[in-house]
């Protein structure tokens, strides 16, 4: 079968790391990207870093990538099928809408909106399209989340008794226009925590309650918060998230979870010993998992619903509402000291 032709929005740090995830996959190719401020049409990207993977500059060969400055005409592009909007959260909807409405995919950045009520707004809306919708929540697809998921989910080491996620970092040092404008872009709280919130959910479902602390710091939105879930199944679920690191911190993610009969414990700072499994009466070992990244992960599984007509399963555009949902019910929390219903 031909490639999937996919084109990007926005040419910023996200739109960086996927197009080195669209580097990685061999049935889907960029044929176009758009940026409304013009920058970066040239194709190179080498400006742009961000805080996961690799430090390789990125440069497009704009001799088979077409770039537009007008939207509209970016989505007539004759080829165009799935558009990946990497733009800021304050024009998701719009574009969402408009690309959907010209008759093609969307696979869009988290969080897809800026509130919950927007974001309830755009699932009733995409709803009514036949084409599909999927939030880019990387970390459902991300190899050592998805050997976490499965221990949950098959009781691998027995019930999970606990979890733990920090996702944290000095303040972005890209769009800080965007993100360092909290009413733009939520604070660390809606950009960054998100992905350990949507998680939670991923693996115990939605929440019962929540209670958060936090503060501010860079941005005027919640730029620290850690929280406490109330899951369904019981288990002890926590989540830290932070862009309030003083510069030169760098960035960290990791995970703790804790089972009746092992414990899993992932930190990138350890390179490639970042996943280690403790079990009940055994030496603790490095477990080494093969796989595409969660970038690379959730473009190909949405190439593959395409290809088979079928709709995204591991991420709909209702868990992406939920996720802002329950960001929400954090920052409510935060801002009175009170533990929050969902």
């Amino acid at each position: 079968m031909e490639k999937v032709k996919a084109g990007i929005i926005g040419l910023g740090f996200m739109s960086v790391a996927h197009i080195k995830a669209y580097r990685q996959l061999k049935d889907v190719e960029i044929v176009a990207v758009c940026n409304p401020s013009g920058r970066r049409l040239d194709g190179d990207l080498s400006d742009v870093f961000g805080n996961v993977g690799d430090q390789e500059p990125v440069k497009l060969d704009m001799n088979q990538v077409q770039g537009y400055r007008d939207v509209e005409a970016f989505l007539n592009h004759p080829e165009l099928q799935l558009v990946d909007i990497c733009s800021p959260t304050a024009t998701h909807s719009a574009l969402v809408l408009q690309a959907l409405e010209a008759g093609k995919h969307v696979l869009c950045e988290k969080p897809i909106t800026r509130t919950s009520d927007e974001a309830k707004s755009l699932v009733e809306a995409i709803g009514k399209h036949s084409t599909y919708f999927m939030p880019a929540m990387c970390l459902r697809f991300w190899p050592e989340w998805l050997f976490l998921k499965k221990a949950i989910d098959e009781d691998t080491y027995g019930k999970a008794l606990g979890v733990r996620f920090r996702r944290v970092a000095e303040p972005p040092g890209w769009s800080q226009d965007s993100y360092l404008d909290g009413e733009k872009s939520g604070g660390a709280l809606l950009d960054l925590h998100i992905h350990d919130t949507d998680f939670v959910q991923y693996c115990f479902g939605l929440p019962k309650s929540v209670f958060s602390t936090g503060f501010s710091k860079v941005s005027g939105a919640i730029d620290h918060v850690v929280t406490q879930y109330q899951t369904a199944s019981g288990a002890c679920a926590s989540a830290e998230g932070s862009w309030a690191m003083t510069p030169g911190f760098g960035f960290n993610m990791a995970y703790n979870a804790i089972f009746e009969q092992a414990t899993i414990d992932y930190d990138i700072a350890r390179g490639e010993e970042a996943l280690k499994l403790y079990e009940a009466g055994k030496e603790g070992r490095v477990i080494k998992l093969e796989g595409l990244d969660g970038y690379a992960g959730e473009i190909q599984h949405l190439v593959d619903c395409i290809r088979k007509q079928q709709p995204p399963s591991m991420v709909t555009a209702e868990d992406g509402f939920n996720a802002i949902r329950i960001c929400e019910a954090e920052e409510r929390s935060v801002q009175t000291g009170t533990l929050q219903e969902l």
